[in-house]
C-alpha cells in the first residue's frame, strides 16, 4: 500500500533516495546527498546500473553505468535494450568495484525500464507476450482498452519474470553473502480512466493510477538473521499505508549503517525486528 513521491521520474526517483520525506521537501530539486552518498561515505561498494533515461543525479557521485547503449543483440533493438540486460556479466561488474569496499557490503541499483509508456509493446521481448492482442501505437487513445491492458500487462509479467532472475542470482550467492532486494516503482501510469494515459499530472490532480505504486521486499535466511527481521510481521503489516518516504532509512537499516539523519520510525522493518 505505497504512495509515490510524485507522478514522473524526474521528482520522483530523487525522492525515492532523499533523506528528506516528500512533506519536507523531498519533492523538490535535491540540495542534500542522498542515499548512495550516505552509503559510499560509509564504505560500502555502490553501483548503479541504468537501462532508462539515467539517474536524474542521485548516481552522479557513485560508480554508475548505462545498459541502453549495449550492441547486445539478444536484449537489444531499435536504440534500447530489455531489461535482463542489466543482468548480464553482473558478477564481472561488481568485481571492478574496490575490494576494500566491496568486503564491507555492496548495494546494486537496477533502474529498469520497466513498464514505460507509450511504446509499452517495446518493453517486452517478441517471446514473452503472455497477453494478446497487444496495442502497438505510441498514440494509446488509438487503442482499444482490452489492447492497452494487454501490452501493459506483458510488461508486468516480464517485469516479474526480471525480478524473478534477479531473486535467482542473489540466492545464488546466499550461502557466501547476507542478501536482500527492494523493489518499488518511482511512478504509476494512467491506462485511460476517466480519459487519461500515461503518468505526470500535477501531484495535486493525479489520480491513484499515477501515484499508487507497488513495493516488494525479499530477505535471505542470512539477512533475515542478520538483521534481526521476522518476515511473518512484515507480511502481516504489508496492507499498512507506506510511501517513497520510508526507502532512504530502511535501507540504512538493513545495511547497518548508523548515522544521525536515519529516522527509525521510517524504516519499515524497524517494527519487525528483534535484537
Amino acid at each position: 500500500n505505497v504512495t509515490a513521491c510524485g507522478t514522473n521520474t524526474e521528482v520522483s526517483l530523487p525522492c525515492i533516495f532523499s533523506p528528506l520525506t516528500r512533506e519536507q521537501g523531498g519533492n523538490r530539486k535535491p540540495r542534500h546527498e542522498n542515499l548512495l552518498d550516505v552509503l559510499q561515505r560509509a564504505g560500502l561498494a555502490v553501483l548503479w546500473l541504468d537501462n532508462q533515461s539515467g539517474c536524474k543525479g542521485v548516481c552522479d557521485r557513485v560508480p554508475h553505468e548505462n545498459t541502453r547503449a549495449s550492441a547486445d543483440a539478444r536484449w537489444c533493438a531499435d536504440g534500447e535494450c530489455h531489461d535482463e540486460i542489466m543482468l548480464e556479466s553482473l558478477d564481472e561488474r561488481l568485481a571492478a568495484l574496490a575490494p576494500d569496499r566491496r568486503a564491507r557490503g555492496v548495494v546494486l541499483v537496477l533502474h529498469q525500464m520497466g513498464s514505460h509508456g507509450p511504446a509499452y509493446h517495446k518493453r517486452t521481448p517478441a517471446s514473452f507476450k503472455p497477453f494478446g492482442p497487444e496495442c502497438r501505437s505510441q498514440t494509446l487513445s488509438d487503442c482499444s482498452p482490452e489492447e492497452l491492458k494487454n501490452a501493459y500487462d506483458n510488461t508486468v509479467a516480464y517485469t516479474d519474470h526480471f525480478l524473478g532472475r534477479t531473486l535467482q542470482w542473489l540466492d545464488g550467492r546466499s550461502d557466501r553473502f547476507d542478501t536482500g532486494m527492494i523493489y518499488v516503482s518511482d511512478h504509476g501510469e494512467s491506462l485511460g480512466e476517466a480519459g487519461l494515459y500515461l503518468h505526470g499530472l500535477p501531484y495535486a490532480l493525479a489520480p491513484r493510477q499515477q501515484t499508487q505504486v507497488p513495493m516488494v521486499s525479499w530477505l535471505s535466511p542470512g539477512l533475515q538473521q542478520r538483521a534481526g527481521v521476522n518476515t511473518d510481521c512484515l507480511r502481516k503489516r504489508a496492507v499498512e499505508p507506506v510511501s517513497h518516504d520510508n526507502v532512504f532509512h530502511s535501507v540504512l537499516g538493513l545495511m547497518d549503517v548508523r548515522t544521525s539523519v536515519r529516522q527509525p520510525a521510517l524504516d519499515l522493518y524497524t517494527p519487525c525486528q528483534s535484537g
